[in-house]
């Protein structure tokens, strides 16, 4: 009875042996057929041919110095045994003599050639399986067993490639293998399917060239682009592999793999957590900071120590009043050694290594230094999302300074992904307070210089897809500022009357963040809504015809009339005959707001009603 083929326990010496036993069985058989000698021998022939081809492949597989990719082996000997058994049943059936002899000669011609047949295609796959073990580079011919499907043997001869051969054709290999990943899902999947995840991430692993760990990590990101296939990569051990290569590769290596990261942080949020144990936002932050220079460097300091005084003082001395961030975040690595033990600020080792770093990324092209800012800038967002260790390793690691520097001074792309990283992580540090007082206490300087850009951004005005990260970052943080901080307020009002829907729209869901009754200064921030004159711009936005902009405004509307119901600029503005007007279609899609509604109108009608005692009451 046959092994089964799938059976996962055996290892592939084991699985070899059964066709090789089964092919000894065939061959026996065959000398000892009573009838239709020439045939059987004939198909003895061709077995012996298998036999001497299985015997190669076990040789091949202990003897070579690399461990034989086992994926196509297993696939073709599978197929392989189920064809001898069935020449070793047909030629057993040679045995009988007489008249059953007769009985089996009217159909075993057709038998022969069929089974024949398919000896011929087993030689033929295991001529291609030996070809692709023993050729210097891939071999793009086709196996009978994937005739039906081309892109198979592709897959299979380019693993083999990655797995056992020549640095230069396992770069080309890998190369391949992003092409056929970019295609289609099929293909992705194909890939996974068939072992290709390991060999990928050990070629990225051994860092052997650059073009090598490039054309895996392209390869990787191409793979990566649903949640079963980065989940994949992460059970192949492959976040380890990809924040060690974030942290010693050169910059060039680390455009595809920052981007590898910013795909399995969005698809996975397990992955997220992954990252956040192996600390990646630190060869991250550390790539952001490469060449950034900041003007004073007292502003680098999160708990000032006697340590990190003496070393900004000897770098003062040295250098003069500019120091870069990398500069200072190795002097004072010895501070973050409670998170990492062994690691520095762009999670490699001091000394030779760094400065070759630096050196390095002196020589680079603006072009390779935007492109790697841009991709670690997004990876840092998707790492953030929702995750609280990496927003709080970003602060951490002075990443907040780092980001207002960038968000600054740059545009495009890299303004855009450090906003939003920003944002992401004031969306996480909302409900989060231990994260809120260590990442953004006012007078604290980094949180300061995040709230000038954060500002800067709102008020500027030149583009709405800036302006929306950075009102909903500073809505995020209404609990943040106290009650004496105005400056806050009188932007996100001016915003509540821009011509762009969605800007006014952010700008009214963040200055209810402000004034809700869940945060603490809600009155003192109502006034200041108020005196900057945030009433008409609010009523305009009321009339808006759109779910969105009128909940929000009205939700906002409500709130100052809670805490302001006496206020002349509200009864101007008829706000009771607004809120009433709005009433109906706007609890009817959100039932949740029906208590709030009634409870404003009541403080709405008590105070007209006292100021105005002749008033008729209004229709509720």
């Amino acid at each position: 009875m046959a092994v089964p083929a799938d059976d996962k326990t055996l290892n592939l010496q084991d699985e070899l042996s059964f066709p090789i036993l089964l092919a000894d069985r065939v061959i026996k058989s065959a000398q000892e057929a009573e009838s239709s000698k020439q045939e059987c021998s004939d198909l003895a022939m061709q077995v012996e041919r298998l036999s001497h081809m299985l015997r190669s492949t076990v040789r091949l597989a202990a003897l070579s110095a690399h461990p034989l990719y086992e994926r196509p082996v297993r696939r073709i000997v599978a197929d392989m045994a189920k064809n001898l058994e069935r020449a070793l049943t047909l030629i057993r059936k040679c045995k009988h003599s007489g008249v059953l002899r007769q009985v089996f000669s009217i159909t075993t011609t057709a038998d022969f050639r069929k089974v024949s047949n398919l000896l011929e295609s087993s030689i033929g796959d295991m001529k291609w399986l030996l070809s692709i073990f023993d050729s210097e580079g891939t071999n793009l011919s086709l196996p009978p067993i994937a005739s039906n499907d081309p892109i198979l043997a592709w897959v299979w001869s380019y693993i083999a490639t990655i797995q056992m051969g020549q640095l230069k054709d396992r770069t080309d290999a890998a190369n391949e293998l992003a092409s056929l990943a970019r295609d289609n899902d099929r293909n992705k999947k194909m890939i996974v399917e068939e072992g290709g995840i390991a060999p990928l991430l050990k070629l990225l692993k051994e860092g052997a060239s650059a073009e090598a760990q490039i054309a895996a990590a392209t390869a990787l990101s191409n793979i990566a682009t649903d949640k079963e296939r980065v989940i994949s990569i992460v059970q192949n051990l492959g976040v380890p592999i990809i924040v060690q290569v974030l942290g010693d590769s050169s910059t060039r290596v680390r455009i595809p793999v920052a981007n590898l990261v910013a795909r399995m942080a969005e698809l996975y949020p397990e992955a997220q957590e992954e990252f956040a144990r192996e600390n990646a936002t630190r060869p991250l932050v550390s790539t952001l900071s490469m060449g950034a220079v900041l003007d004073d460097p007292k502003l680098h300091l999160g708990k000032t120590t006697i340590h990190s005084l003496v070393q900004i003082n000897k770098e003062l001395t040295k250098n003069g009043k500019a120091t870069s961030i990398n500069d200072h975040n190795n002097s004072s690595s010895l501070l973050g050694r409670s998170h990492s033990s062994s690691t520095h600020y762009d999670g490699t080792s001091r000394g030779g290594h760094y400065n070759k770093k630096e050196r390095e990324w002196e020589t680079e092209s603006p072009e390779v230094k935007l492109k790697v800012k841009v991709n670690c800038a997004e990876a840092l967002w998707k790492l953030s999302k929702g995750s609280l260790e990496n927003s709080k390793k970003i602060a951490e690691t002075k990443g907040l300074l780092c980001l207002a520097k960038i968000i600054e001074v740059e545009r495009g792309d890299l303004q855009l992904n450090c906003l939003m990283t920003v944002m992401e992580i004031a969306a996480v540090a909302a409900s989060n307070s231990d994260l809120r007082r260590a990442a953004f206490k006012t007078n604290s300087p980094p949180a300061k210089a995040v709230f000038d850009q954060l500002l800067r951004v709102t008020q500027e005005g030149s583009s709405p897809r800036l302006q929306i990260p950075a009102i909903r970052a500073i809505g995020f943080l209404a609990r943040t500022f106290p009650a004496r901080e105005r400056r806050i307020i009188g932007p996100l009002v001016v915003q509540l009357g821009n011509n762009n829907v969605e800007v006014a729209t952010e700008a009214a869901v963040a200055l209810g963040k402000f004034v809700s009754p869940e945060n603490f200064n809600c009155v003192e921030h109502s006034k200041a809504v108020i005196e900057f004159d945030g009433i008409p711009p609010l009523m305009k936005l009321l009339e808006i015809q759109e779910q969105g902009p009128q909940m929000h405004g009205v939700v906002l509307l409500c709130y100052l009339a809670l805490h302001f119901s006496n206020s002349k600029a509200l009864e101007q503005a008829e706000a009771l005959k607004a809120l009433e007007g709005a009433a109906r279609s706007v609890v009817a899609q959100n039932p949740d707001l029906r208590d709030l509604f009634a409870r404003a109108i009541h403080q709405l009608t008590v105070y007209q009603d006292a100021a105005y005692p002749h008033r008729q009451p209004s229709a509720t």
